[in-house]
């Protein structure tokens, strides 16, 4: 397997990680793959040909290491290598099809006019994709560990194993090649892939509540706008509809003049009364 192919197309998925996914990312580099190509490969090499049985009985050693070893370590973490990166390509396919979208709106509309402000920030659809490749990747790492604990019904790797299966004439006693060095590659590969699962979980955790955040970030703001827009109306409603308060002034009073006709009447009754009276001084 061509594994610097495998890690030029990893290398798109680092721009568009978290500091969580790049961490993930190393680990994966450093301690699986490195140590899968450098040292795993070579300890188990040919391990069929190392599982040595105390009989000379024709596929009695076949048939027992088939049982005991339906499939080889070092293939099996070959497939969970190969299997717990593809979601990773979820994203950078994602990211593919965002740049070729923003390709044609400026090729329709101008290039002045942008669909996405950044086709790499994990915001909307990207950011759903993300979330699923990480469920992706945990779940597989899970599957994985279970598939090699039930296998071998545990993670630990025998010096010696027994095998009555047919065509062996009895119990037959089977030795493992260099049971130690593969024990210990087997603990390193596990505990690997259980930090795996931890900074995926760290991740996931992470997106969810940033993501908790921004959205009540914006249900803040939008609530303080309401309120300030709420009472910026109900001040214009007031000034609109408040009615100027003037004082009444009193009216001018006019000047009081005495009625001039009532001393001409008065004048002329007193005439009349002494023209109608007797003459008092000639009648004596």
């Amino acid at each position: 397997m061509d594994w610097k192919t495998f890690q030029a197309l990893l290398s798109g998925v680092n721009k568009y990680s978290t500091a969580f996914g790049r961490i993930w990312l190393s680990v994966v580099f450093v301690f699986r793959v490195m140590v899968y190509v450098v040292a795993a490969e070579r300890v188990w090499g040919d391990e069929q040909k190392d599982f040595d049985c105390n009989t000379k009985q024709p596929g009695c050693a076949n048939v027992c290491y088939d049982h005991f070893f339906p499939i080889s370590h070092i293939r099996l973490w070959a497939l969970q290598l190969i299997f717990v990166t593809c979601p990773s390509f979820m994203v950078v396919m994602h990211v593919a099809y965002r740049d070729d979208r923003e390709r044609k709106h400026q090729a329709k509309f101008g290039e002045e006019v942008k669909l996405y402000n950044n086709t790499g920030k994990k915001h909307g659809g990207l950011w759903w994709t993300y979330l699923l490749s990480l469920f992706a990747k945990t779940g597989i790492e899970v599957g994985f560990l279970y598939i090699l604990h039930h296998i071998y019904d545990s993670f630990y790797l025998p010096r010696l194993v027994k095998c009555e299966v047919s065509p062996c004439p009895n119990q037959v006693d089977c030795y493992i090649g260099h049971p130690t060095e593969k024990k210990v590659f087997t603990y390193f590969m596990v505990g690997a892939s259980a930090l795996c699962i931890v900074l995926n979980i760290c991740e996931i955790i992470y997106l969810i509540s940033k993501r908790i955040v921004r959205i009540a970030n914006k249900m803040k703001r939008r609530n303080r706008n309401v309120a300030v827009n709420h009472n910026g109306y109900d001040d214009d409603t007031i000034n609109n509809c408040s009615i100027p308060m003037t004082t009444l002034e009193p009216k001018e009073k006019p000047p009081a003049t005495k009625p001039s006709y009532r001393f001409s009447s008065t004048l002329k009754l007193s005439d009349k009364m002494r023209a109608s009276a007797p003459n008092l001084s000639s009648a004596s």
